[in-house]
């Protein structure tokens, strides 16, 4: 049975356009693939364990297989749970907005979270491998525009942090959508979004 988890690091609602899109998605996936389940983690309402200098040293304590306190398995027993929820999924679909030229804290602090070795990558004589399996779709927005080739796709490091950090863990399938620009009017921000959501519905096929 297919699993998919929808991760949203925008907290805008029915303003934003990244939820828009990847809601689109989300809803023509299901009609697709009813017997599906689908569950959905609003990173801006997630208590994430905090990655302080007490995890810190309960990780590498319980990691290199040190002596350490119950405390301390049990503060690392949260990370674990937050990468098992996501690991128990085949499917993932992401709503990112861009936030100074990057994605949300919210969402970087899930990835720093998740991304653990042996947990999510291992590493090999080759290199870096990773160990998570299935397909990503990820619905991107933009206040501004940068399209390739440009100086300022120099600068967007949104897409390119994301999915690169997304491919390390063996996330290789990774399907995009982008709703660009968003503050240069109105009318030019619904054009984008609605020509962004007709793209994510003829995605699904390929999901």
């Amino acid at each position: 049975m297919k699993r998919l988890l929808y991760i949203k690091a925008s907290p805008r609602g029915q303003r934003s356009h990244s939820l828009a899109v990847a809601d689109v998605f989300v809803e023509t996936y299901r009609k697709r693939h009813p017997e599906a389940v689908v569950e959905v983690r609003d990173l801006f309402a997630m208590d994430l364990p905090k990655l302080d200098g007490a995890m810190l040293e309960a990780k590498y304590n319980i990691m290199h297989g040190l002596e350490h306190s119950a405390e301390q398995k049990a503060r690392w027993r949260a990370v674990e749970a937050v990468i098992e929820d996501f690991t128990s999924f085949d499917r993932y679909v992401f709503a990112v907005p861009m936030w100074n030229f990057n994605f949300p804290y919210v969402l970087k602090h899930y990835m720093d979270v998740i991304i653990q070795p042996s947990y999510t990558f291992t590493t090999t004589a080759e290199g870096y491998h990773g160990l998570t399996e299935g397909k990503a779709f990820v619905a991107y927005a933009r206040g501004g525009e940068y399209p390739p080739d440009s100086g300022a796709d120099a600068i967007n490091f949104q897409a390119r942090h994301f999915e690169w950090l997304l491919r390390f863990i063996g996330l290789e399938q990774i399907f995009t959508v982008v709703v660009q620009p968003t503050l240069q009017g109105p009318e030019k921000a619904k054009e984008s979004r609605l020509a962004a959501m007709d793209e994510a519905r003829s995605l699904v096929v390929r999901f």
